[in-house]
């Protein structure tokens, strides 16, 4: 009688805990608003995953904030206990990616920031379109659209993006792919809020 309550009670002890590590894996918190209060905001989970053409395979996970007021970008990327990874700013021309332990690091492209992070890169200048379910500039191919008229699918800048689950704001899950010549990159951004 004594192990059967002892093992129901680990149960119950592992439960609570996978509970909690669950809720650690919670988005961050949106960033603080400015003064004007208008931007455009969306958060949730990305989930990275590489394939080296060698047979090598790394993958990251976590959480995103996103915050656009048009001129400045703030995009904060964490771990999946909730830890923030870095920050990114983007003003025009300028992206500073500060990391955890307060080390700046500055490049006139997002994009370049961010793969410093996370080892791969993330299409941060094409999301500033993508997240809002349009895309912009050159270089659109395969454009497809669905029943109501949203985005769907398109290629650009080497990215083969997947754009679904749409709400007032935009898609809630993009899936973007890329393949190099020495590796396939796979992305996918789930929006929670």
């Amino acid at each position: 009688m004594m192990q059967r309550l002892l093992r129901r009670y680990r149960a119950w002890w592992a439960a609570g805990l996978a509970a909690l590590l669950l809720a650690a894996c919670a988005t961050p918190q949106k960033i603080g608003r400015d003064a004007s209060g208008a931007a455009f905001e969306r958060a949730g989970r990305f989930a990275v995953s590489v394939n080296y053409f060698g047979g090598r395979h790394e993958a990251v996970q976590g959480g995103f904030a996103w915050r656009d007021t048009g001129s400045v970008l703030t995009l904060d990327l964490a771990n999946p206990l909730g830890n923030t990874l870095a920050r990114v700013e983007v003003e025009p021309g300028l992206a500073t990616l500060t990391r955890s332990n307060g080390v700046r690091e500055q490049a006139a492209h997002p994009d370049a920031l961010v793969e410093q992070v996370l080892g791969s890169p993330i299409p941060v200048a094409g999301l500033r379109d993508w997240l809002r379910g349009q895309v912009a500039g050159v270089g659109v191919s395969g454009l497809q659209k669905n029943e109501q008229g949203q985005v769907s699918a398109f290629s650009q800048d080497g990215w083969r993006v997947q754009l679904s689950r749409y709400d007032g704001q935009g898609p809630a899950l993009l899936q973007m792919n890329r393949n190099d010549p020495d590796r396939s990159i796979s992305v996918r951004l789930v929006v929670d809020d």
